[in-house]
């Protein structure tokens, strides 16, 4: 089953490769979607693929890459559907 899922990603997530990262997991999961920064520090993404893919590619978000320090993920739903997954 598919699904989609909004994210909200808090702490320190800026200039520490968080969304090369997070694009490179998601093509190994074959996730598609889109992951910014925001003006705020924080970053977004809307992802959609698997299930289990999905909620992998969360679960790596809760962490980060090395020097990422994750305090908070805000999750909601998503109707969006994606083919390739893009960094903005």
């Amino acid at each position: 089953m598919k699904v989609g899922k909004h994210l909200l990603i808090h702490g320190r997530v800026q200039g520490v490769y968080f969304r090369e990262s997070m694009r490179e997991h998601a093509e190994q999961l074959n996730v598609c979607g889109w992951v910014r920064n925001r003006l705020d520090g924080s970053v977004e993404a809307t992802i959609y693929g698997d299930e289990s893919a999905v909620m992998l590619l969360i679960e790596w978000a809760r962490r980060g890459p090395p020097h990422a320090q994750v305090k908070q993920i805000d999750i909601s739903n998503s109707d969006e559907i994606f083919t390739h997954f893009e960094k903005r």
